[in-house]
């Protein structure tokens, strides 16, 4: 029927790339959004029954008032308390008791977490082979007592106290300075990111590669899908799954698989021994299996669960979905009420935010922390517009990647990369990497992980440097000339980037009473060579006539 209403698509390469995708969204993708010939597909489409089984979403039974009966004494279940809680490190309360019926949706529990006039409200979750569990990540050291809540009796009333230690932790990563971040402690924390969604959904021996990788590379955090893709060059069955399954094979959406969560939180942990943020993307649209078109109850219990079982880890950002408006089954309401799902139950109030295809969210939203974009151009500009408009911390989070696949956002050079790195840095926002180099075995990085193989690391690794040389570690947008940017530090560093242009010299004026050293910059080649002497008033130095270039003045106390 597409063939006959428009005969160019027959064999169209959008048509196949994005075939799990609404109709309509891809024919206006291939044809033109405007194109006339759609509204007549769509209504012949509409009178084309779907004879397709579909498979029914089961609703959340709730707890179970009589799950125990009175037989069964209150605060039975037996207790394992935290071993050596330190301030900023997750504590678990373990607690043994039943595994009749579903404890997945039968038993709700929670735990009041109390020191001086100080309570938290945490909730549990259950791990399988009647191990019941509750993580609660400390703001403070000293004493803490708890005492849980539930419809189970055994689980309800049960009471424990333990002590958290002083800890060199740096603790969970905050927003701070309104456009900029920092650990728990104080601690500046400037992003520097890199993009394997589904990096643990790929077995032991990968994954153990992926981190050996990220170990030697400048990236402090990963973004990283929950669920597995389903996407060109990443179309491999995962091993597990956040569900169990059926005998028939079919998901079983009341029951979650603890294997996989235990699996997945020791990547976690691995990723903070490294210093790395998780970025966990909640949803995304690239799903044959239908995990982010379920039903709004099977959303809430999956997002209670995750929540509650990873949110005591410090090195966890939510991302709510990965290009959220090819979601078509999601409304931007439905977005506001995941995002308060994640609040309630989030003690530890970890970054939120939500990333886009072609339309960007409204960063104005209250539970929004930061601004997590797709943009493809070059972003010297477009970041200071986000700053101003939305007034949060610009985190540029794809804007291309650095490889060589058939897709113009897979075959960037590493200079582009450089260059998108550079020109967002010194406007004020931050910058994500990824890496999309073809090889036989598909194992490509921006998606399976493994080895890291382009040039643009090293150079990320280097304008990182120049970033914490600053007396602040951090950069801010300087005013500048319109064919140069400039960050830095006002009156004390100052870096002007020329891109890809190619000055043979630049004149500069250090107001009078100031004096500066001057460095010349090769972002490229990653060299430093310092203008002999120290500057003041009008100043000529002299380039190489070559792009990706940079001037830095350090101004003399």
């Amino acid at each position: 029927m597409l063939a006959s209403a428009a005969p160019e698509l027959e064999n169209s390469p959008t048509l196949q790339q994005w075939s799990a995708f609404p109709v309509e969204w891809v024919l206006g993708l291939a044809l033109g959004e405007h194109d006339s010939r759609i509204p007549t597909i769509m209504d012949r489409l509409a009178k084309i029954e779907d004879t397709t089984p579909t498979e029914p979403d089961e609703a959340a039974p709730g707890c179970r008032p009589d799950y125990e009966g009175d037989d069964v004494a209150a605060g039975s279940a037996i207790l394992h308390l935290p071993s050596g809680a330190e301030l900023h490190r997750m504590a678990e309360v373990v607690l043994e008791g039943p595994s009749h019926g579903n404890p997945f949706t039968d038993v709700e529990l929670h735990s009041d977490f109390t020191q001086g006039h100080t309570t938290i409200t945490v909730g549990g979750f259950y791990d399988g082979e009647g191990r019941y569990v509750i993580r609660f990540l400390a703001p403070t050291t000293g004493d803490w007592t708890f005492s849980t809540r539930s419809n189970a009796r055994s689980l309800d009333g049960v009471v424990g106290s333990f002590s958290v230690a002083a800890s060199e932790r740096p603790g969970p990563v905050r927003v701070s300075d309104k456009f900029h971040f920092a650990h728990a402690n104080g601690q500046p924390f400037r992003p520097v990111g890199t993009t394997a969604y589904a990096w643990t959904h790929q077995g032991d021996e990968l994954a153990d590669e992926t981190l050996r990788s990220l170990a030697a590379a400048p990236f402090n955090k990963v973004r990283m899908g929950i669920f597995p893709k389903d996407f060109i060059y990443n179309s491999n069955e995962p091993l597990n799954f956040a569900w169990s399954r059926r005998e028939e094979g079919t998901f079983d959406f009341t029951r979650f698989d603890p294997s996989y969560w235990q699996d997945l939180e020791r990547r976690i942990q691995q990723l903070e021994g490294l210093g790395i943020q998780a970025d966990l993307i909640l949803f995304h649209p690239y799903d044959r299996w239908g995990f982010a078109t379920r039903s709004a109850a099977i959303d809430e219990r999956y997002l209670r669960y995750l929540t509650r079982r990873l949110s005591a880890f410090p090195n966890v950002w939510w991302s709510l979905a990965n290009e959220y408006d090819l979601l078509h089954s999601k409304t931007d309401a439905d977005w506001d009420r995941i995002a308060a799902i994640i609040a309630e139950e989030d003690h530890v109030g970890h970054l939120l935010s939500i990333h886009n295809w072609t339309y960007l969210w409204d960063y104005s939203s209250p539970w929004a922390t930061h601004c997590s974009l797709q943009y493809g151009e070059l972003l010297g500009k477009k970041v200071g517009q986000w700053r101003h408009r939305w007034g949060k911390p610009v985190v540029v989070d794809e804007f291309g990647y650095e490889g060589d696949l058939d897709q113009g956002w897979g075959n960037l050079t590493a200079e582009a990369v450089t260059q998108q790195f550079w020109e967002t840095t010194l406007a004020g926002g931050y910058a994500t990497h990824g890496e999309t180099f073809w090889n036989p075995e598909e194992i490509i990085f921006w998606a399976k992980g493994g080895s890291l193989r382009g040039e643009a690391p090293a150079r990320i690794r280097f304008l990182s440097e120049i970033c914490e040389a600053s007396p602040t570690g951090r950069i801010e947008p300087l005013p500048g000339p319109f064919d140069a940017l400039v960050g830095g530090v006002a009156d004390q560093y100052e870096v002007h980037y020329f891109g890809q242009h190619r000055p043979l010299f630049r004149d500069l004026v250090i107001p009078e009473g100031r004096s500066s050293r001057i460095d010349v910059i090769d972002t490229w080649a990653m060299s430093i060579t310092a203008v002999p002497g120290e500057h003041t008033g009008k100043v000529r130095v002299d380039l190489p006539a070559r792009p990706w270039m940079a001037i830095r003045l350090t101004t003399i106390d």
